[in-house]
């Protein structure tokens, strides 16, 4: 269980996880627009990688941090008081460092410069929608999870987001951290740096309404197996 490491230990396996994730977006970003032309390839070269390495992270990080990668998944388990606000706070920035480090590696691997602000657009009504639906899916796939089959949350969340980059008009980013690493990158996967306002409040705004309703959701549950406890 995360419980059972120091904070050092859980702070150092998030910064490691988000930068491995950044670093396998923004590298099969860059592998997949150097090997085709072709837009749809391209993405489904970004895609594949991206669902794969969540269920290789999520499941050899998981047990050391609760593998979030993710503030706007911290901000969720910190409302339910499942962490401290300092501890939330230290996740949250050991994340979007970690990412900037994935984003640098990445460029690093392929030759190219250290950071490079994206000239990538990415705004307009349509995908903040997106992205608050991603980041909305994404947490109650995560809760729900969680609550009835631990075991698969990370084939569960690594085959979300593979299907979320198809069928959102964002891509699915649904993370800040990964938002503010992939703004630093001007290659397939970037998005301009004045573009991140609408694409994080996007996605807070769907983690927190995931948790919302998939507070009341699941609950159901819970009330259904006390009344039979009390009758048995």
């Amino acid at each position: 269980m995360p419980g059972s490491f120091d904070l050092p230990r859980r702070l150092t396996a998030e910064a490691l996880g988000t930068g491995l994730l950044v670093a396998t977006v923004v590298g099969s970003g860059i592998m997949a627009e150097t090997l085709t032309r072709d837009v749809a390839l391209a993405l489904l070269g970004n895609t594949l990688p991206t669902g794969a390495i969540l269920v290789v992270l999520i499941t050899i990080l998981g047990p050391i941090s609760g593998a979030h990668f993710n503030p706007a998944v911290t901000l969720v388990l910190a409302l339910r008081r499942e962490l401290t606000p300092r501890d939330a706070l230290l996740y949250v920035a050991v994340q979007i460092g970690g990412g900037i480090a994935g984003t640098i590696l990445a460029h690093a691997m392929f030759a190219l410069p250290l950071f490079d602000a994206s000239l990538r657009m990415r705004s307009g009504a349509a995908q903040w929608l997106a992205e608050g639906v991603a980041a909305f899916g994404l947490v109650a796939t995560i809760l729900a999870g969680v609550r009835f089959n631990r075991p698969a949350v990370p084939w569960l969340v690594g085959l979300y987001i593979t299907a979320a980059y198809w069928f959102t008009s964002s891509t699915s980013f649904a993370n800040p951290a990964v938002a503010i690493a992939r703004s630093l990158t001007n290659t397939f996967s970037g998005i301009r740096p004045v573009d991140l306002p609408g694409f994080i409040a996007a996605e807070l705004c769907g983690a927190v309404a995931a948790l919302v309703l998939m507070g009341w959701l699941l609950r159901g549950g819970e009330g259904a197996a006390a009344i039979k406890e009390a009758r048995s």
